[in-house]
């Protein structure tokens, strides 16, 4: 099966940066580029609309971000231009962010609780996710969701666990359902 766009195009730049030995650097750099392309779509747009030609969409990221990026990410943006793959730039950043983490032995994860949680709470889950894995740092994001009532969903990685009251009452909820129709 061919590989992904993503994937081809994130493997080569890891590899690139592997062999300059700059690996934090171009993760730093890439998770700066992607962020302000997400915050400014309107660049996207202008990279993905079928009627402005190459040239303009290449001049656009030199004009942007040539001052502000390596010149080894600019020419990976022109090539990705070039050869028409504009429209996985963000695909191809976050695959390659998440392989230099994976790299680095740092795990990504989302903790969902029904209230805001203290700094000693979230230390606690930090350290507990740590024991858990193999990583040497977990950044975690926090969100609050009242609709859980209670407990956490915690995503880490393509892994989760959910141990919210929300989903717990569903669960007795369907198997009482069950129960009635048997």
């Amino acid at each position: 099966m061919a590989k992904l766009i993503s994937t081809a195009y994130g493997d080569a730049l890891f590899e690139l940066a592997l062999e300059e030995g700059n690996l934090r650097e171009r993760r730093k750099e890439t998770e700066i580029l992607r962020d302000v392309l997400i915050d400014n779509q309107e660049i996207l747009e202008i990279l993905n609309h079928p009627v402005i030609d190459k040239n303009s969409k290449i001049k656009l990221i030199e004009n942007i971000f040539g001052t502000r990026c390596s010149n080894r990410i600019i020419r990976f943006l022109i090539l990705v231009i070039e050869k028409g793959r504009q429209d996985e730039i963000i695909r191809i950043l976050d695959y390659f962010i998440k392989k230099v983490k994976e790299t680095e032995g740092i795990g990504t994860g989302r903790v969902t609780s029904a209230v805001a949680l203290t700094d000693e709470a979230k230390a606690k889950i930090e350290e507990i996710l740590l024991k858990l894995t193999d990583y040497k740092r977990i950044e975690i994001i926090y969100v609050v969701d009242e609709t859980l009532i209670g407990g956490l969903v915690i995503h880490l990685d393509d892994k989760m666990i959910d141990s919210s009251i929300r989903t717990k009452l569903d669960a007795m909820k369907s198997r009482l359902i069950e129960n009635q129709s048997v």
